[in-house]
């Protein structure tokens, strides 16, 4: 009996390690999803760098407990897996919303975004946000457009003055 104990003992450090680490987590019911969507879904969260897995839900509360986040512990009811990813904030969230999306038997629950709880609404809009390096092209850009609108002015009365001087 003692190793069962030892082995559960492992497992919830594991996933409290886990939720300490990540910089997203996402909690989700997968209820209703059969084996190649759930494959095709572990595939794309795999390929995009997160780490998704099916704990039992005791299991799961005692590692919030001990990682500080109870608040998390009400949407830990039913078949729960959880979605990690210690590089990407909005990876796990933009993956697994899409997915949802298009299969109605996946349901988001909640989240743990850089150690905050997060509701669904939070997550959904998490998802919605671009990629990073969308993110740092659109901010390359705004950053651009001042001297490339000075460099327009600048040609514009450039020419205005050759025309005069023509």
């Amino acid at each position: 009996m003692g190793a069962v104990i030892e082995k559960k003992k492992q497992v919830v450090d594991e996933i409290a390690e886990k939720l300490q680490a990540s910089q997203s987590t996402i909690v989700v019911d997968y209820r209703g999803l059969n084996v190649s969507e759930v494959t095709e879904l572990r595939k794309q969260l795999r390929e995009a760098g997160v780490d998704f897995k099916v704990y039992k839900n005791t299991l799961a509360r005692r590692a919030t407990e001990k990682a500080g986040l109870t608040e998390l512990d009400e949407n830990l009811v039913g078949p729960t897996a959880i979605a990690f990813s210690n590089d990407d904030v909005i990876a796990p969230a933009k993956v697994l919303a899409g997915f949802a999306k298009k299969h109605d038997a996946l349901e988001i629950k909640a989240g743990v975004i850089e150690g905050k709880v997060v509701s669904l609404d939070e997550v959904r809009a998490i998802a919605e946000l671009p990629s990073r390096e969308g993110l740092l092209s659109m901010l390359l850009s705004v950053m651009q457009a001042p001297i490339r609108n000075f460099a327009l002015a600048t040609k514009a009365v450039a020419e205005q003055k050759e025309e005069q001087g023509a």
